[in-house]
C-alpha cells in the first residue's frame, strides 16, 4: 500500500486529500487496467478498506480508497459548513483526474455510496459498476437521528483498548471479528496533548467532530433520491445488512425492481453496515467486480 495527497478546492481554500492506492499484484485478464475506488462512511476512513483492498489488488485491480475531507490524514475544512455531497464529489472527481483513467468502478459504504450514486447519475459519468454497501435512494429519519448521536461528539481515551470499547458500541452492527475490531480502532484515532484541558485523555476520534454541520439545527427528514437513483444506467451489486436501520428491506426490493434494477443480497447477522473485512464479503465484491471483466 502506498499512501498520496492531492489538493482539493473549498470556497474557503485548498486542502490536501489523502488516499492509499494499493498497486495490482497481478494482471489477471477479468481485471486487467481495472481502476477500483472504495469510499468510506461519514465517520469512517480509508483504513476501513485494508482488507478488500489487498484482496483486489491480488485480482489484479488498481485500487484507490481516499480519506474523505475531513476525516483520517486528509484536511479539516476551514468552513465547516462545505462538507456535504457536492464537496465530496469535487474531490473525488479531481481524484479521477490524477489517476488519468476513462472508467473507474466503485464501492461505496453508507456515505461513499451515496458519493458513487451521485456521480454515476450524472451524464458522460467516468463511473463504471457500483457496489453500494448498505446505502439506498431512501434513508429514514430514525437511522439519521442514530448516527448524528455519537458522530457530532468528540470523545478523548486513555488508550487504545479504551477507543475500542468505543467503536465497539457505537458501531456494534458492523459485527466484526476481533482482529477486525483492533484494526478498526487502530486507524480510527490519532493522539492529542495531553494536559488539563484534555483531562488527560491521549486520543481522540480520528475525524473533524463538525462534519454534520451543514446539516443545519433542523429536525431531521426522511432523505428521498428516488429520481436520482432512476437516472442511474450501471450495473449495481447491493449488500444489505440484514439487520440495517439505514438500508429497508422495502428499499433494497425497489431497488431491484426500478432504475437499475440492482442485484441485492442481504448479509446475515449485520446491520448498518457490513464491514467487508470478511472473507465472505469480500468474496461477494471481489467476484461480482470480475463477472464483467
Amino acid at each position: 500500500m502506498e499512501r498520496h495527497r492531492l489538493l482539493g478546492l473549498s470556497p474557503a481554500g485548498f486542502h490536501a486529500l489523502s488516499y492509499a492506492l494499493w498497486r495490482p499484484a497481478t494482471a489477471d485478464e477479468g481485471a486487467a487496467d481495472r481502476v477500483v475506488i472504495c469510499v468510506h462512511g461519514l465517520t469512517r476512513n480509508a483504513r476501513d478498506f485494508d482488507p478488500l483492498a489487498r484482496a483486489l489488488a491480488e485480482a489484479g485491480f488498481l485500487v484507490v480508497c481516499p480519506d474523505m475531507v475531513g476525516r483520517g490524514d486528509s484536511d479539516w475544512l476551514a468552513a465547516p459548513a462545505g462538507y456535504g455531497l457536492p464537496q465530496y464529489c469535487a474531490d473525488v472527481t479531481n481524484l479521477i483526474a490524477r489517476l488519468k483513467v476513462e472508467r473507474v468502478d466503485w464501492v461505496g459504504t453508507s456515505m461513499g455510496g451515496l458519493i458513487g450514486m451521485m456521480l454515476a447519475a450524472q451524464a458522460k459519468t467516468p463511473l463504471g459498476r457500483l457496489v453500494l454497501n448498505d446505502i439506498g435512494p431512501f434513508i429514514p429519519k430514525a437511522a439519521i437521528e442514530r448516527i448524528a448521536s455519537y458522530a457530532g461528539t468528540d470523545p478523548r481515551f486513555a488508550d487504545l483498548a479504551e477507543a475500542e470499547t468505543y467503536l465497539r458500541e457505537i458501531h456494534a452492527p458492523f459485527a466484526l471479528r476481533d482482529a477486525h475490531w483492533r484494526h478498526l480502532a487502530e486507524h480510527s484515532v490519532r493522539s492529542v496533548e495531553e494536559g488539563p484541558e484534555e483531562g488527560g485523555r491521549g486520543l481522540r476520534l480520528h475525524y473533524d467532530p463538525v462534519i454534520l454541520a451543514s446539516l443545519g439545527s433542523e429536525p431531521f427528514e426522511d432523505i428521498d433520491l428516488w429520481p436520482l437513483w432512476d437516472q442511474i444506467g450501471q450495473e449495481v451489486l447491493v449488500l444489505r445488512g440484514a439487520e440495517s436501520d439505514l438500508l429497508l428491506a422495502e428499499t433494497a426490493g425497489e431497488m431491484a425492481s426500478r432504475g437499475p434494477g440492482a442485484k441485492v443480497v442481504e448479509i446475515a447477522g449485520c446491520g448498518h453496515a457490513p464491514g467487508l473485512m470478511d472473507p465472505h464479503q469480500i468474496a461477494l465484491v471481489r467476484d461480482w467486480l470480475l463477472a464483467d471483466g
